[in-house]
């Protein structure tokens, strides 16, 4: 397997800081960060970029490092975490913990090994683009309003910078006829930017001077044809428990008694998760389940589930093609397969056994990347010795627990390196 090399750039960031955040009103109202990115070459510019933008980087800096965002192994993982866009309007905080702040995650990814913190992508991310050294500006009366944090908050120590100041735009794909007080009505293609995004898939947002609730499932991003909220399915499973009974209204959903524990194994933004019950897995309403060990909690919004966006009659789209969904077969066939596995690593003989044999799962000699050391050293000093940085699995360990997404580029990379050499 031949190993892939990132270029990494000559001048590289030596430095990230968040200094604030910046309120702007045009093309509409939107907020902006404010980064002083400090260069290996002694240079200082200001930039500024959205918390969306951000996230993108983020999103497609894990794409590129499979192995240490932890999608093979979770324990491999050194890259940051970072929220996505869902956050609350005013000073409200999200329904989870956030995992870590905007500014702790500008000093974390500086922080990581040189062939990821000084990669061409990451640099291209920070340069000065011309709009950062002549921001938009129409002729208004309304000027930019800017909010600096001291030095203290933006190390992360005092409060969570990256909260509650962004306002997605999203489009409604079909007309929407409010039924409660708390709803609004809205028509296909209305702009709506969003002020919350729940999980039970009911999202409010604002229409010029309208608010109220809609359903997830009526609005699309305008830079693509959708998004899950847990971009792969985690089949390990966060167990819940059912609060209100559901019966199934479609093939690909799943009914369920009230009290029943199940296993979520992927989150979607639009309210209906998948989940599993013993070998069977559909799709169930997000707002009927508790995680296990807390207190039912009333959602906003209303009480009866979000329709799905495959009821919607009339969609009308504007991307030519739509996020490709999981069936329930793939759901369940790539559980089983998970279990499997979970299965075959705990059976495994131990490593120091002499009649071992050899599988695919096991990694190469040595896996624990310890150093030998001559003599009868003790088991403490063996750890102590071992390297902080977890190390890279075997090929024939990548291809075994990797997402299709990372097998299929692994297979291009095989078959473009093989014809050129």
């Amino acid at each position: 397997l031949a190993s892939v090399v990132f270029h990494m750039e000559d001048i590289y960031v030596r430095h990230l800081e968040l200094l604030g955040y910046e309120k702007r009103f045009f093309p509409s109202q939107h907020y902006v960060y404010m980064l002083m990115v400090k260069w290996s070459d002694l240079s200082e510019k200001l930039i500024y970029r959205t918390y969306p933008e951000i996230h993108t980087f983020h999103k497609s800096l894990k794409d590129m490092f499979p192995i240490e965002s932890g999608q093979i192994e979770k324990r491999d993982r050194i890259i940051p975490s970072l929220p996505a866009p869902r956050w609350l309007w005013e000073s409200e905080k999200s329904r989870e913990t956030t995992k870590s702040t905007l500014a702790e995650y500008c000093q974390k990814v500086i922080s990581l090994p040189p062939h990821i913190s000084r990669c061409k992508h990451l640099s291209n991310f920070f340069k000065v683009r011309p709009e950062d050294e002549n921001p938009p500006a129409p002729n208004t009366l309304k000027r930019a309003e800017t909010f600096l944090v001291s030095r203290d908050q933006a190390r992360g120590v005092a409060s969570e910078i990256s909260a509650p100041i962004i306002l997605d735009t999203y489009r409604v794909i079909a007309d929407f006829e409010k039924s409660t007080k708390y709803e609004i009505t809205l028509h296909t293609g209305d702009l709506v930017e969003i002020v919350e995004k729940n999980e039970n898939g009911w999202w409010f947002c604002q229409c010029e001077s309208k608010r109220g609730w809609i359903p997830a499932s009526y609005l699309e991003p305008l830079d693509g044809p959708d998004e899950a909220e847990d971009a792969e399915p985690n089949y390990e499973g966060d167990e819940h428990i059912t609060i209100q009974a559901y019966k199934a209204e479609q093939d690909d959903e799943i009914s369920l008694e009230v009290g029943e524990t199940v296993e979520v194994i992927h989150k979607l933004l639009d309210g209906w998760w998948v989940v599993r019950k013993g070998d069977e897995t559909g799709y169930f309403p997000s707002m009927f389940l508790s995680k296990a060990g807390k207190r039912e909690r009333l959602s906003p919004g209303g009480q009866r589930p979000p329709p799905r966006r495959s009821t919607i009659r009339n969609a009308k789209s504007i991307h030519n093609k739509s996020r490709q969904r999981l069936s329930q077969d793939t759901y369940r066939r790539n559980s089983r397969r998970y279990f499997q596995q979970k299965g075959s690593r705990l059976s495994e003989p131990q490593r120091n056994s002499k009649n071992a044999a050899k599988s695919p799962l096991k990694e190469r000699k040595n896996q624990d990347n310890i150093p030998e050391m001559s003599g009868s050293s003790s088991e403490s000093e063996l750890k102590k010795e071992a390297p902080v940085i977890p190390p890279r699995p075997s090929p024939e360990l990548i291809l075994e627990r990797c997402t299709d997404n990372t097998r299929k580029k692994v297979s291009i990379h095989k078959s473009r390196s093989s014809s050129s050499s």
